[in-house]
């Protein structure tokens, strides 16, 4: 990978003190990297860049080819683990595992909050906690691992700081799948399907977060909230789920629930 060494990642050259930090980084992380431009550059938030001059590179294509790497290591391990699960799933095994709550809880643990570099703003409105901020700058780091180590490296980092998350949610699994829960019990009690909307998006297009509410036998829940509809989906399911479950199973109506 010499061609994407010195020299391809701007202004992200980090000075003494900041060589130390991202050393320190390294070892809370269990990485090591030869160009630290690019671990660097995988801490820049783009509101960070944007507050410097024009040679400080964000850390936003990282991270768009960390969700690719990232993807394929946690498709591939699942496909091995679970040889007998059908593609179902291992699809729905995987959302959960790469899901922004589960990245976010991964860089926490190895402090990615500490070395992120955010713009005063975002530092002001606690931009250092945010969860999708975080998952963000994991999935940066992962690209940059790429690029500087390979495939084979990228590999192992996402394997060991995953595989718990891995099998906390094989063991676990049905009991955060509430969208499956929700249309047995759908079916069960009303025989029909959970049928979900989404009610709003906001944000900017780079960074949407979608509100979707479900109904349930002309009763609707949620809002659910997330970065992507499925994310959203789950939400709204786990409030509908709540309510529902508690309900005895041949009611015949049920109050509307929204959050």
């Amino acid at each position: 990978m010499a061609f994407l060494r010195a020299g391809s990642v701007g202004g992200n050259v980090p000075d003494g003190p900041r060589k130390k930090d991202l050393h320190l980084f390294e070892n809370h992380a269990g990485l090591k990297f030869r160009n630290l431009e690019l671990l660097n550059q995988a801490f820049s938030h783009r509101s960070y860049a944007n507050e410097r001059d024009d040679t400080i590179r964000n850390n936003e294509r990282l991270e768009f080819l960390g969700d690719s790497v990232l993807g394929l290591v946690v498709a591939e391990y699942l496909y091995i683990k679970l040889g007998d699960r059908p593609e179902g799933d291992l699809a729905r095994i995987k959302s959960f595992v790469v899901s922004e709550d589960s990245l976010a809880e991964i860089a926490r643990k190895i402090r990615v909050d500490t070395f992120i570099l955010i713009g005063k703003g975002e530092e002001f409105s606690g931009g250092r906690s945010k969860k999708a901020i975080l998952a963000d700058a994991l999935e940066a780091i992962i690209g940059a691992y790429f690029l500087d180590s390979g495939f084979k490296a990228a590999r192992r980092f996402v394997i060991s700081h995953l595989e718990p998350q891995i099998e906390s949610v094989l063991a676990d699994r049905h009991r955060k799948d509430y969208k499956t829960l929700l249309q047995e019990l759908a079916q069960k009690m009303y025989k029909t399907y959970p049928r979900y909307s989404v009610e709003r998006k906001t944000g900017p297009d780079h960074d949407k977060t979608f509100w979707v509410q479900v109904d349930v036998a002309g009763n609707t829940y949620g809002p659910g909230m997330g970065k992507n509809k499925k994310e959203a989906e789950q939400g709204a399911a786990k409030c509908a789920y709540a309510v529902l479950a508690e309900e005895p199973e041949d009611s015949s109506s049920q109050v509307s629930h929204k959050e």
